[in-house]
């Protein structure tokens, strides 16, 4: 069985994060999405709505699993004997410091990470400036699934 593992905050999830989903769903028989905990941080979505869009947003894929986890992620691989990580790069300022994540993660515990790059479609996207965009009123309906536009406009309409 091929495992491997997509992290992050997905704070909301986007295109951009699911075309790597699924880009990983076809390389593997099961990729997991880790959700991090992060208690510092109040996010826009709680971690289980955020787990909720995510697995409404995944079904059609089949072998996508939803997790959250607090911790170190190569943790949270070893629990599931998971040999890998997969990340979407957007620019080289991403690989600067996803290649130092990559290098701690192998010298931890030998969890390989795979770097994707990203659709030019999505290269300028992240879940912050969906939030901004979509706060300040603008058109976010092309950056993310449709239960995500759903619910950012019922989040937004409260504050």
């Amino acid at each position: 069985m091929r495992r491997a593992v997509c992290p992050g905050s997905f704070d909301p999830i986007t295109n951009g994060h699911l075309d790597i989903i699924g880009r990983a769903s076809k390389l593997y028989d099961e990729v997991w999405v880790a959700v991090m905990i992060n208690k510092s941080k109040q996010g826009l979505f709680t971690v289980d709505e955020r787990i909720d869009l995510i697995r409404e947003v995944t079904a059609a894929y089949g072998n996508v699993h939803v997790e959250a986890f607090h911790g170190l992620l190569v943790d949270f691989c070893k629990q599931r004997d998971i040999p890998a990580i997969v990340k979407g790069l957007r620019a080289v300022s991403d690989f600067d410091y996803e290649l130092q994540m990559a290098q701690m993660n192998i010298g931890l515990s030998g969890v390989e990470t795979l770097f994707v790059p990203t659709n030019p479609t999505y290269s300028f996207l992240s879940s912050s400036l969906v939030k901004e965009v979509a706060a300040w009123g603008g058109d976010v309906s092309h950056l993310v699934p449709p239960p995500v536009l759903d619910e950012l406009a019922k989040r937004l309409a409260k504050s």
